[in-house]
């Protein structure tokens, strides 16, 4: 079985200015089929309320459509946001994409 996975790897601060972009990367990836959708924040250095805030209506977006979305590469500002805003409980965090391939695809690394 064959799922459609799409990475979204934003880079720097992921604020008002950089949250529409991020939106519309998931609104995309949504239309196009994608199954399920790996956010990896390896490149944010920074996360704000707004784009705690877009986080929050991709993973609202992504249910609605029925599929499911991973957080994975956080660093410790973002560790700190999700836990104080209890995001940590809402989104399935992942260390990094390895994780994911390990954990969601069942892949192994060789």
């Amino acid at each position: 079985m064959s799922l459609a996975i799409k990475v979204i790897e934003p880079s720097g601060i992921l604020d008002s200015t950089k949250a529409e972009e991020f939106r519309q990367q998931v609104d995309t990836a949504l239309e196009s089929g994608t199954e399920t959708l790996l956010i990896d924040l390896k490149d944010i250095t920074f996360v704000d309320s707004s784009g705690l805030g877009a986080l929050v209506v991709a993973l609202k977006k992504v249910r609605a459509a029925d599929c499911k979305m991973y957080v994975c590469s956080i660093n410790d500002q973002v560790r700190m946001l999700f836990e104080l805003t209890s995001m940590d409980r809402v989104f399935d965090v992942l260390t990094d994409q390895r994780e994911f391939n390990e954990k969601v695809l069942g892949m192994s690394a060789s």
